[in-house]
């Protein structure tokens, strides 16, 4: 499926794609609302009922991927939440195995996300992946989501790249669209992100359940 010949660079995305989204699916919508309904004295419908409207209108931009937005508008200490409910985050299935092969290979590998900062120092104390990567960013360094057009100008300024060989792999059909409208030439989008949830549907662009699928093409270097 990947011409491996024809690549250098493989821009990842985090969750979703690397780590299941069991864990934050788990957290806004579960965790969260019981957390936010027991501190503010209101029955849990209620509070999932509200929450679901406060995330769909920061639907998209940097505040909904922020820990420091929402612990402001919630009241509550989000990082902490997430420690305490940390043993949920996971790797997804043959992740590592790819990424030692993308390195035995020689290709350069790049964690790109939309989680905050805090987020993802969480995420890589707890699953050990940052040595996996040449650079690990977040698009809060950008100062805009992927979503947004100009965050791969910015990307591109940060950290260069070239557009017709490099592979980006995500699980958001808004990001996949945003990359493929910059002229990223090789996308693979995540069927199933998390692991709790059925397969979704792969859309408008080449999908893989998992990194099994195209690992076997790779070649190492040594």
């Amino acid at each position: 499926m990947i011409p491996w010949n024809d690549i250098d660079s493989v821009l990842l995305d985090m969750d979703g794609t690397l780590l299941d989204l069991h864990f934050d699916n788990h957290f806004w919508l579960e965790y969260v609302p019981a957390r936010y309904a027991e501190a503010k004295g209101i029955p849990l419908a209620e509070a999932t009922e509200e929450l679901l409207g406060r995330y769909k209108s920061v639907e998209g931009t940097l505040d909904w991927y922020c820990v420091d937005h929402w612990s402001r508008e919630l009241e509550l200490d989000i990082v902490l939440l997430k420690e305490e409910v940390d043993h949920l985050i996971s790797v997804h299935p043959h992740v590592i195995d790819f990424l030692d092969q993308l390195m035995c290979a020689g290709k350069e590998r790049v964690l790109v996300t939309n989680a905050h900062q805090k987020t993802l120092a969480l995420k890589m104390e707890k699953t050990r992946l940052a040595g996996f990567f040449n650079q690990v960013i977040s698009s809060h360094q950008l100062g805009l989501p992927k979503e947004h057009p100009e965050f791969w100008n910015r990307l591109q300024n940060l950290h260069p790249f070239d557009p017709q060989r490099t592979l980006f792999v995500d699980d958001s059909p808004a990001v996949l669209k945003s990359a493929q409208a910059y002229g990223l030439k090789w996308i693979l989008a995540i069927l199933k992100p998390d692991s709790k949830q059925p397969l979704r549907a792969g859309g408008d662009f080449q999908a893989i359940e998992d990194f099994s699928e195209i690992t076997e093409g790779l070649r190492c270097l040594i």
